[in-house]
């Protein structure tokens, strides 16, 4: 499964060591915007730091593997989704996000979660997705909420930027939940 559609302006396409210097340039263009709420920005000087990252996903084993995928919209780069630390002895995973500065506000991430939702529950058998956002970025936790996700609490100092820790609000949806909806 190389692309996931979701409509006919936007699909997913796994991360592969082609969409390395797409992905340095969408973070260098949008530094400002992305370093609020991404720690990762601040450390991605050059193309050589985005393959890195990429090439760290890539020769995992497939079993340990996070799944990433390119968000396109119309074609352009519109940002970065996947999953993180999948638990298959608990069946749980998270999905972490990030969108442009100017395909924000479009529904873009909205689609692209729950896409990935469907995937976690329908073809790896989750019983429990997560998302996590900073305390204060509105648009990542309203994401969760749209899609019926249960806010849970408060991971207090659960994310490290810069020299300091931020909080960050914890959402989940479990498989009995989202197949009462079906989205």
């Amino acid at each position: 499964m190389e692309k996931l559609i979701i409509d006919d302006r936007q699909f997913l396409e796994r991360l592969t060591l082609s969409h390395v210097e797409t992905i340095f340039n969408a973070i260098d263009q949008n530094r400002q915007f992305l370093r609020k709420w991404l720690p990762f920005v601040d450390f991605t000087r050059k193309v050589n730091d985005t393959e890195r990252f990429v090439r760290s996903i890539l020769e995992k084993p497939a079993a340990h593997r996070d799944e990433v995928f390119v968000v396109w919209f119309n074609h352009e780069f519109a940002g970065l989704i996947g999953f993180k630390d999948p638990d298959r002895i608990n069946d749980r995973i998270e999905i972490g996000y990030w969108l442009v500065e100017k395909m924000t506000g479009r529904g873009i991430a909205t689609a692209a979660v729950r896409k990935m939702i469907n995937l976690a529950f329908r073809n790896m058998e989750m019983n429990r997705v997560q998302i996590r956002c900073g305390i204060g970025n509105h648009k990542s936790s309203a994401i969760p909420r749209r899609l019926g996700f249960s806010f849970e609490g408060i991971e207090r100092e659960g994310e490290r930027h810069n020299h300091s820790y931020i909080d960050l609000e914890v959402y989940s949806l479990l498989k009995k939940e989202w197949a009462q909806t079906l989205f």
